[in-house]
């Protein structure tokens, strides 16, 4: 039966590796429960996929696009337009005024606060540890 219906799918997908991809999709959305199309007739999911593909009862878009976004593992973000990097330029800056306290200190300030440290040690420290 599986055979006949391979030959059926290959005339709607001509290229064998897709057709299996898609069914092989298929196959998984149904073990993960998604509604059936045609009758079960004790078939297995992908037998049942090979039917859904060969009787077109299907979106193959639909399932090509879910099987893309499954194998993704880098999603790509569309750029940002001219005017968008202009308006989130000026929240950040706007953001950044308001709550400047808040965050970690420029890295200026972090350089004078650590020569202000090593000034701060007192001399008889450095001979005791030069010492030991």
């Amino acid at each position: 039966m599986a055979r006949v219906t391979v030959e059926d799918c290959v005339l709607k997908i001509p290229n064998r590796f897709e057709l299996v991809m898609l069914a092989a999709q298929r196959a998984r959305n149904i073990s993960a429960g998604a509604g059936l199309t045609v009758d079960r007739d004790n078939d297995k999911n992908p037998v049942i996929a090979l039917r859904e593909i060969a009787e077109e009862t299907i979106e193959l878009d639909d399932l090509e696009e879910t099987l893309v976004k499954g194998l993704q593992r880098h999603v790509e973000m569309d750029e940002l337009e001219e005017d968008d990097l202009d308006i989130l330029s000026i929240q950040q800056s706007q953001n950044g005024d308001e709550g400047a306290e808040d965050g970690p200190p420029p890295m200026e300030k972090l350089s004078s606060m650590y020569e202000d440290a090593e000034m701060s040690v007192a001399p008889e420290d450095e001979d005791s540890s030069e010492e030991e």
